[in-house]
C-alpha cells in the first residue's frame, strides 16, 4: 500500500512539476517510508505535542529527521552539513519534507498539526523550493494551515530577512513557530516583530526552573507576556514529573518532552487506537493526555 503511494506520487510530481525523484530513492519498509540520499539512510520520527485544553489531548506532532549510515545513527546536523558540502542542501530539505509528509499521512485521523523544522540557510535564501511538498499537501487535501513551520530564530541574525521569510510562509497559509526561544538573539521586541503563532521555549528553561526558584516564579509571567503578544507557548524538554508539574503550575497548556512521549515512527502512534478523550492529570498517578498514558515514575 505504501509502495503504491510512493509510485503514485513520483508519477504525479514528474507529470505536474517535471521532477524526477529517483535520486531521492524513496522506499517502503514495513509500515513507513524511508529514503537513501547522500549516502545516508533517512527516516522520519514523530514526537507528540500535547494540549491539556483539548478533549482529545493532542495538538500535533513534530517531525524529526533520523539519518544513519546504515551502521550507526548520525545527527541531522551532520546530514545537512554533508548535503551542503555537496551542493544538495535544497534537495535534502525537499527529501526530508516529502518523507515527513508521506509518513505523517499514515498517522491516525486525529493527527493534529504537523511541525516541520526549516534549515536557517534555506529560510533566508530560498522562497520557492517548497513546491514538491505543497503539491503532496494539496493532493491529499491537507491544508497548509495544518502545517507549522518551526524557525530557530537564534540562528538568523538579520531581522529583515527573517521577517520576509516568515511573511512568505504565512502568505501561503502556514503557521509559524519560533523554536528555542530564550537563547542568544531572543528578545520580546523581536518576538513582537515576528508575531508567530507558537513560541517554543528553549529546553534549558524548564531544566533551570527545576533548580532555580526565581525562574520558576517568573515562568508564569513569561508565558503571560507571550500570550499577550498573540502567541501560544509550548514548553519543550519536559523530562520528569517535577518539570511537568512546574510547567502546569506556570499555566502552560502545550507540552512536549521525553517524559510525555519519545519520538517514534508513525506506525507506533498508529497503534494508539483509543480516542483522545481522557484529559485528567492526577498527582502521583499516571498522567493522561487523551489516550496517551505516561507512567508517573519513568515516562515513555
Amino acid at each position: 500500500m505504501i509502495k503504491n503511494k510512493i509510485d503514485a506520487i513520483k508519477q504525479e510530481l514528474e507529470h505536474v512539476l517535471y521532477l524526477n525523484l529517483d535520486e531521492f530513492r524513496l522506499e517502503a519498509e514495513r509500515d513507513e517510508v524511508l529514503s537513501r540520499f547522500i549516502g545516508l539512510r533517512l527516516r522520519s520520527e514523530f514526537q507528540p505535542i500535547f494540549d491539556t485544553g483539548r478533549s482529545e489531548g493532542l495538538l500535533g506532532y513534530e517531525a524529526l529527521l533520523r539519518p544513519s549510515t546504515g551502521i550507526e545513527a548520525v545527527t541531522p546536523g551532520f546530514a545537512f552539513s554533508v548535503a551542503d558540502s555537496e551542493g544538495k542542501l535544497v534537495k535534502l530539505d525537499r527529501v526530508a519534507r516529502t518523507l515527513h509528509m508521506l509518513n505523517y499521512l499514515t498517522l491516525p485521523e486525529q493527527r493534529g498539526l504537523l511541525f516541520l523544522n526549516v534549515h536557517p540557510k534555506l529560510l533566508v535564501s530560498v522562497t520557492t523550493h517548497g513546491k514538491v511538498f505543497e503539491h503532496i499537501l494539496h493532493q491529499h487535501s491537507v491544508p497548509t494551515r495544518q502545517v507549522v513551520i518551526e524557525i530557530n530564530e537564534s540562528q538568523v541574525d538579520a531581522d529583515g530577512a527573517l521577517l520576509e521569510a516568515i511573511d512568505n510562509y504565512r502568505d501561503r497559509g502556514y503557521r509559524i513557530a519560533l523554536d528555542d526561544f530564550g537563547s542568544q538573539h531572543s528578545n520580546l521586541n523581536r518576538l513582537w516583530k515576528l508575531s508567530p503563532d507558537f513560541v517554543k521555549l528553549d529546553l534549558t528553561i524548564i531544566k533551570q526552573a527545576q533548580r532555580d526558584t526565581k525562574l520558576r516564579r517568573a515562568l508564569p509571567k513569561l508565558i503571560d507576556v507571550i500570550h499577550a503578544l498573540g502567541a501560544q507557548t509550548i514548553i519543550e524538554g519536559i523530562e520528569n514529573e517535577i518539570q511537568l508539574d512546574i510547567a502546569l503550575d506556570a499555566g502552560a497548556k502545550l507540552l512536549q518532552g521525553y517524559y510525555l512521549g519519545r519520538p517514534a515512527a508513525a506506525g507506533h502512534w498508529g497503534q494508539q487506537s483509543k480516542p483522545f478523550h481522557d484529559n485528567v492529570l492526577m498527582p502521583g498517578a499516571p498522567h493522561h493526555f487523551g489516550s496517551f498514558s505516561v507512567p508517573a515514575q519513568c515516562g515513555m
